[in-house]
């Protein structure tokens, strides 16, 4: 028996467990509060859990090495160098509640990525639907979202970044915003916006794909959401090739809108890097700005942090935070 507690359960309590159920004092494995929720595989070995579970089903124990996790779990936190992160979102607030899980994905891979460098997170949740001021962080991230709640605070976050030179990593949502922006600030196309938010913008650069409208005009909404993993081409001498290492790709996915390929063309004479896309070119993945006008600009169709692991974290997030680093130290 695995028991939750707020406090570590003493012997009375163990024992008490024990004769309610039927049980051994010492089979009853105790799963208190911890500082951060890495720290349980350590805690439920130092009571001998999966030894105890081995023994009762009767298989052989392969060995343990949990040295390097707990390389991991000591690093995170402890460092006294810490990185500002500005998070632009909105499903943060709910009456006087924040509620930091509405990106767990993203705060985690974080977490992975600053353990990986040596430093400590320090995260600030900004509402996009309110008056914020971005001034003194290291970095921005806009995360995923869906409608159009919010979305001018989350255009304002990507324009800060781009002309203040703040690293900037755009998750999907956050990407479509990043194009919006440019299409409206560096292209000049006023007005211009997603289909999702404005169906009736002059100039719709994020926009369903023509096979989806269909559906989409029908309110028939099963199958027109890119889900699960697909390839991605990452375009030779770009950043997000030179992060991967490697030409081809896959990531996981979950949205409907696109970006216009109507408008490709004149964005990449503005400057913007189409630096990923799907195989067969159809589907921008990735964009980015060059790296000499702009330490990190990045945005990703994809989501790379479903992808992130304590001990393997993603490199477009460690390389985010790398960037923010060297922000923090001018």
């Amino acid at each position: 028996m695995i028991a939750r507690s707020e406090q570590p359960i003493d012997q009375k309590r163990r024992a008490r467990l024990a004769l309610f159920c039927n049980m051994q004092d010492e089979d009853i494995i105790a799963n208190p509060d911890l500082e951060n929720i890495y720290e349980v595989p350590l805690h439920l070995e130092a009571q001998k859990f999966s030894d105890k579970l081995l023994k009762k089903l009767g298989l052989q124990p392969q060995g343990e090495d949990l040295q390097e996790w707990g390389r991991f779990v000591r690093r995170l936190g402890k460092s006294r160098k810490e990185v500002k992160i500005a998070m632009v979102g909105k499903y943060f607030a709910t009456g006087n509640y924040v509620l930091k899980d509405s990106y767990i994905c993203v705060i985690e891979a974080i977490k992975h990525a600053c353990s990986f460098l040596g430093v400590t997170p320090n995260m600030t949740w900004i509402n996009a639907n309110d008056k914020f001021d971005l001034r003194g962080y290291a970095g921005i991230v806009v995360p995923q979202g869906w409608g159009k709640r919010g979305i001018e605070g989350k255009i304002a976050a990507v324009k800060y970044a781009r002309e203040k030179k703040v690293p900037y990593l755009g998750l999907c949502f956050g990407m479509q915003m990043a194009v919006i922006e440019f299409a409206r600030d560096v292209c000049r196309l006023t007005g211009a916006n997603s289909t999702e938010v404005d169906p009736q913008t002059k100039y719709p650069v994020i926009a369903v794909m023509p096979e989806q409208k269909k559906y989409l005009e029908a309110h028939q909404y099963g199958g027109t959401i890119r889900l699960g993993a697909w390839p991605c081409r990452i375009v030779a001498g770009t950043r997000l090739r030179k992060i991967y290492g490697v030409e081809n790709i896959s990531e996981r996915h979950r949205h409907r809108y696109e970006v216009n390929n109507g408008f490709r063309e004149r964005f990449e004479k503005k400057g913007l890097i189409i630096s990923g896309t799907s195989p067969d070119g159809r589907l921008v993945e990735a964009i980015e700005l060059p790296k000499e006008i702009h330490p990190f600009f990045v945005g990703t169709q994809f989501h790379p942090e479903y992808k992130s692991r304590p001990l393997s974290p993603h490199p477009i997030f460690v390389e985010f935070i790398r960037a923010c680093l060297q922000k923090s130290t001018k």
